[in-house]
């Protein structure tokens, strides 16, 4: 393996070996505490413009599938960083390693370093933009190139991600058959998983359909699919797509997806939420919490080194119930800034900052944590029953 360097806005300096594509990229460097999930969490679009540093030494041991992927398009992180790639995978749904994933995406990666140091740096100065090189052995040149980049707040990374064209989307979550509890899954069997579709729920479910439209700023498979199976009739439209348009179409409820980025760069998505907010029942995720926020007068604030992996706990201050969540983001919405207008519903338990709101007249919620997973914990999945029974009362 070449060797391969990781050169922090502040001067810090790793050494590894280059595993991946050849190459260089800068982007905001963050660090995830996921232990598994890697393929999901390289394909998630919140990360365009970063690169991951996963905390967990070993990644890759089970290898990529062509199912786990959870945004089109493929992997959107700018790079990746690991203290040991496996490259030898061990697991019945493997079809390649994580280093031929990287070389066919063509992302650049490094492992060998000290993940524990980093993350550690990172903790204690902040997440900062940095590069990674496998062509370029002299730091002081990429300490310069570094320094040079405006940072990810520069740039609208939502019109990089979004779908560039209305689609309907009726895929639900994945089912297992039930098997022999002595027969051991083959590698074929990953193929005979069904498909739980939205015509298979209007068949049992005692509720009608409810038509939703989904604003995609950089969505998540898995999000749909939960949609699909609460039983929604579920739009997707372009993060650019105007109010007027949506309004047309006359869904029952609107989504606002997650994604990646400042969302005070995303204006467009801001003007269209400010014009249905006292039109339609909305539910806000991640990045569509944050633009709810926006939409309201409100304010958001960057937070020192994000949240990013699947052990946060967060209080739903409604009833009490802490749950386990997957979180990834780095700005936050600041409750006060909204003067009474909503109510604050969820708090994270590890830095007290806010996970959610509700508006105290409209049909209005929003997480900033991720109820699908994907990967992560499933305790806040009832977050899209909760937006189904909303609708249905609206």
């Amino acid at each position: 393996m070449s060797k391969a360097l990781l050169v922090l806005s502040d001067g810090v300096v790793f050494e590894g070996e280059s595993f991946g594509a050849e190459g260089e990229t800068l982007g905001e460097v963050v660090f995830n505490t996921s232990m598994t999930g890697y393929q999901e969490i390289l394909t998630d679009s919140s990360y365009k413009g970063q690169i991951v540093t996963m905390t967990y030494p070993q990644i890759g041991n089970y290898g990529v599938n062509e199912e786990d992927i959870e945004s089109q398009g493929g992997v959107k992180a700018e790079g990746f960083i690991v203290k040991e790639a496996c490259d030898f995978p061990s697991n019945w749904r493997s079809k390649t390693s994580l280093n031929e994933y990287l070389k066919k995406s063509n992302v650049v990666g490094i492992q060998g370093l000290d993940t524990r140091a980093l993350t550690r740096h990172l903790r204690n100065h902040g997440a900062q933009m940095g590069v990674i090189s496998t062509v370029d052995a002299k730091a002081e040149s990429l300490l310069e190139k570094v320094r040079k980049h405006p940072g990810i707040s520069a740039f609208d990374f939502v019109k990089e991600v979004t779908t560039k064209k209305q689609y309907k989307w009726e895929e639900g979550c994945w089912k297992w058959e039930s098997r022999p509890a002595d027969r051991q899954p083959s590698r074929a069997t990953v193929n005979s998983r069904k498909k739980f579709s939205l015509k298979d729920y209007c068949t049992t479910a005692p509720l009608r359909c409810c038509s939703i439209v989904v604003y995609d700023f950089g969505i998540k498979f898995n999000i749909l699919r939960n949609l699909v199976d609460t039983g929604f009739d579920v739009t997707v439209v372009p993060a650019q797509t105007p109010a007027e348009k949506v309004l047309e179409m006359n869904p029952d409820g609107i989504i606002l997806s997650n994604g990646p980025g400042d969302p005070q760069t995303v204006t467009y998505a801001i003007e269209s939420a400010k014009k249905l907010m006292d039109k339609k029942p909305i539910f806000g995720i991640c990045l569509g919490h944050q633009i709810l926020g926006l939409a309201m007068g409100g304010k958001t604030y960057k937070l020192k080194f994000g949240h990013h992996g699947g052990n946060h706990p967060v209080k739903d201050l409604s009833t009490g119930r802490v749950e386990i969540t997957s979180q990834n983001h780095n700005y936050c919405v600041d409750i006060n800034s909204l003067k009474g207008k909503v109510r604050l519903t969820h708090k994270n338990l590890f830095d007290g900052s806010e996970e959610g709101l509700q508006h105290v007249e409209l049909p209005i919620f929003s997480v900033q944590h991720h109820p699908e997973a994907g990967p992560g914990p499933n305790d806040s999945a009832h977050l899209f029953k909760r937006f189904r029974e909303m609708i249905e009362g609206y």
